[in-house]
């Protein structure tokens, strides 16, 4: 199937928005978030800081009056440049493209499962700046299979699961982690499609290098195509 068939597939498995975090939260309650470097405000804060960025975010949501900042497929960040986790000091191979999309709001939000599926792996990843816990389901919808990845998770979600457990749509599977567990961010959800996991479990890149992006924007298609967060 070509990256333009699976989109559409991706279309067509959901009708309308999808929630991923608390089934709460109105689709008007979502508001885009940028953060990249065309962002200004950024370079007048420590990103090192994952406080002073919980910071900004919440008072960037208290300013807009919205409850969940979204946004970053395949958008490039200089704040994985404070970790070697991401290989910062070669240009060539700086991992620095984000491969999901990240949903801003407070540890311990609930966390849904998007379609129907099973658990098809877990981890909590404790690099510093990495995933820290992570699930990922497994779906098959009309014969196709695809993974979508949560990380950023709280370590009390890892506990009392198993691989192949069967998960229903909207089901609460976890819930955010804050900074002391997340790998050291301001709480938010990392979510992720990805098509062909390989022999990868409980992890799977969500950064790229330039070099790699190819690969990886066709492997990892955009998320907002099952959430539709926005049109």
């Amino acid at each position: 199937m070509t990256s333009t068939n699976f989109n559409q597939f991706l279309i067509r498995v959901t009708k309308h928005f999808t929630p991923v975090i608390n089934q709460e939260f109105l689709q008007s309650d979502y508001f885009p978030i940028d953060l990249s470097p065309a962002n200004n405000t950024l370079s007048k804060l420590d990103l090192t800081s994952s406080k002073e960025m919980e910071r900004y975010i919440n008072n960037y949501l208290r300013e807009n009056n919205k409850k969940v900042a979204y946004g970053g497929y395949l958008e490039k960040r200089t704040i994985y440049q404070r970790s070697s986790h991401f290989n910062h000091q070669n240009p060539e191979t700086e991992r620095n493209i984000h491969l999901g999309i990240d949903l801003w709001v407070e540890a311990g939000t609930e966390v849904l499962a998007v379609v129907d599926g099973e658990i098809h792996s877990f981890h909590d990843n404790t690099n510093f700046g990495d995933y820290g816990p992570t699930i990922i389901l497994k779906h098959q919808v009309d014969g196709i299979t695809f993974h979508t990845l949560y990380g950023h998770l709280s370590r009390e979600s890892l506990q009392d699961i198993q691989v192949g457990q069967q998960v229903k749509k909207r089901e609460v599977i976890a819930h955010l982690g804050d900074a002391n567990v997340n790998g050291d961010y301001a709480p938010h959800l990392h979510f992720q499609v990805i098509i062909d996991i390989g022999n990868l479990k409980g992890d799977y890149p969500g950064v790229s290098s330039k070099q790699d992006i190819a690969f990886y924007s066709k492997n990892c298609p955009d998320p907002n195509l099952l959430l539709k967060i926005h049109p």
